[in-house]
């Protein structure tokens, strides 16, 4: 497993988890494509945001939904020039106060030791799938 790959994704999760847009940006190619799951637990599709302005605008939506976001992840699997890592996610409605958790599976591809592509799951194993993995 590229190491450096792990650390960069660990790197960008934590700036994430505390609300760091421009700490996760560092950790993401200018023309990365973000395939957002959480959409679909606002009642939407799973949406793609392209860019940094993207991912920007992806988060405002989702700050706006959500009062917090947390990921947690239990398990990175190498792709080689990328990863799958395996977790939940934890939201609490900014209405509504409503906590949920929900599996959350993000599969990645690296260029260049910068993020070129994030596809995001809510069923562990359509990412593994989507990655050629198996459980």
């Amino acid at each position: 497993m590229s190491e450096e790959n792990v650390e960069a994704f660990k790197r960008g999760l934590e700036a994430g988890n505390r609300g760091d847009v421009e700490g996760l940006l560092e950790e993401l190619a200018p023309e990365v494509e973000w395939h957002s799951a959480l959409h679909a637990l606002l009642g939407g599709e799973q949406t793609v945001f392209r860019g940094h302005d993207g991912v920007r605008e992806m988060l405002r939506d989702l700050n706006d939904a959500f009062g917090e976001i947390h990921i947690e992840v239990s398990e990175i699997r190498d792709l080689g020039d990328g990863l799958v890592a395996i977790g939940r996610t934890r939201t609490r409605g900014r209405e509504s106060g409503a906590e949920t958790e929900t599996p959350l599976a993000l599969v990645t591809e690296v260029r260049d030791g910068k993020t070129i592509s994030i596809r995001a799951f809510l069923d562990h194993k359509q990412a593994l799938e989507a990655a050629g993995l198996s459980e």
